[in-house]
Protein backbone atom coordinates (compact mmCIF):
# COMPACT_ATOMS: atom_id res chain seq x y z
CA UNK A 1 0.00 0.00 0.00
CA UNK A 2 1.34 3.44 -0.93
CA UNK A 3 1.25 6.14 1.73
CA UNK A 4 0.92 9.82 0.86
CA UNK A 5 0.99 12.74 3.27
CA UNK A 6 -0.28 16.27 2.90
CA UNK A 7 1.92 19.30 3.51
CA UNK A 8 0.15 20.18 6.74
CA UNK A 9 0.66 16.63 8.01
CA UNK A 10 4.36 16.67 7.12
CA UNK A 11 4.87 20.04 8.86
CA UNK A 12 3.23 18.76 12.02
CA UNK A 13 5.33 15.58 12.05
CA UNK A 14 8.56 17.59 11.74
CA UNK A 15 7.73 19.37 15.00
CA UNK A 16 7.24 16.14 16.98
CA UNK A 17 9.93 14.70 19.25
CA UNK A 18 11.31 11.22 18.63
CA UNK A 19 9.09 9.40 21.22
CA UNK A 20 6.04 11.17 19.81
CA UNK A 21 6.98 10.08 16.28
CA UNK A 22 7.25 6.48 17.46
CA UNK A 23 3.73 6.67 18.89
CA UNK A 24 2.53 8.18 15.60
CA UNK A 25 4.18 5.35 13.66
CA UNK A 26 2.30 2.81 15.79
CA UNK A 27 -0.98 4.61 15.08
CA UNK A 28 -0.25 4.61 11.33
CA UNK A 29 0.58 0.89 11.51
CA UNK A 30 -2.80 0.27 13.20
CA UNK A 31 -4.49 2.10 10.32
CA UNK A 32 -2.57 0.02 7.76
CA UNK A 33 -3.66 -3.19 9.50
CA UNK A 34 -7.32 -2.11 9.65
CA UNK A 35 -8.11 0.96 7.47
CA UNK A 36 -11.60 1.28 8.95
CA UNK A 37 -10.31 1.66 12.53
CA UNK A 38 -11.15 5.38 12.52
CA UNK A 39 -14.57 6.99 12.53
CA UNK A 40 -15.89 7.96 9.10
CA UNK A 41 -17.13 11.53 9.02
CA UNK A 42 -20.33 12.74 7.46
CA UNK A 43 -21.43 15.79 5.52
CA UNK A 44 -18.61 17.97 4.18
CA UNK A 45 -16.01 15.48 5.38
CA UNK A 46 -17.57 12.37 3.80
CA UNK A 47 -14.92 9.79 2.95
CA UNK A 48 -12.50 11.07 5.59
CA UNK A 49 -11.69 8.86 8.57
CA UNK A 50 -10.37 10.14 11.92
CA UNK A 51 -8.32 7.91 14.22
CA UNK A 52 -7.95 8.99 17.86
CA UNK A 53 -4.86 8.10 19.88
CA UNK A 54 -2.78 9.51 22.72
CA UNK A 55 0.74 10.87 22.59
CA UNK A 56 1.94 10.79 26.19
CA UNK A 57 -1.16 12.23 27.91
CA UNK A 58 -2.35 14.41 25.03
CA UNK A 59 -5.16 13.10 22.79
CA UNK A 60 -4.40 13.48 19.08
CA UNK A 61 -6.54 13.08 15.98
CA UNK A 62 -5.22 11.72 12.70
CA UNK A 63 -7.38 12.17 9.60
CA UNK A 64 -6.90 10.04 6.52
CA UNK A 65 -8.52 8.71 3.35
CA UNK A 66 -7.91 5.35 1.77
CA UNK A 67 -8.59 3.50 -1.44
CA UNK A 68 -7.61 -0.02 -2.43
CA UNK A 69 -3.85 0.67 -2.73
CA UNK A 70 -3.40 4.17 -1.29
CA UNK A 71 -3.49 5.78 2.14
CA UNK A 72 -3.53 9.58 2.29
CA UNK A 73 -2.60 11.09 5.66
CA UNK A 74 -4.35 14.46 5.71
CA UNK A 75 -3.95 16.12 9.09
CA UNK A 76 -2.62 15.55 12.60
CA UNK A 77 -3.41 17.64 15.66
CA UNK A 78 -5.10 18.16 18.98
CA UNK A 79 -8.89 18.29 19.20
CA UNK A 80 -9.24 22.07 19.57
CA UNK A 81 -10.51 23.54 16.27
CA UNK A 82 -9.43 20.35 14.49
CA UNK A 83 -12.51 19.84 12.34
CA UNK A 84 -12.68 23.52 11.37
CA UNK A 85 -9.08 23.39 10.15
CA UNK A 86 -9.67 20.05 8.43
CA UNK A 87 -12.52 21.53 6.39
CA UNK A 88 -10.20 24.31 5.23
CA UNK A 89 -7.64 21.78 4.01
CA UNK A 90 -10.18 19.67 2.16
Amino acid sequence: MKIYQSRSFAKKVKKLAKPEKETLDKAIQEILNDPEIGDEKKGDLRGVFVHKFKVQATPYLLSYRFTMNELELIMLGAHENYYRDLKKII
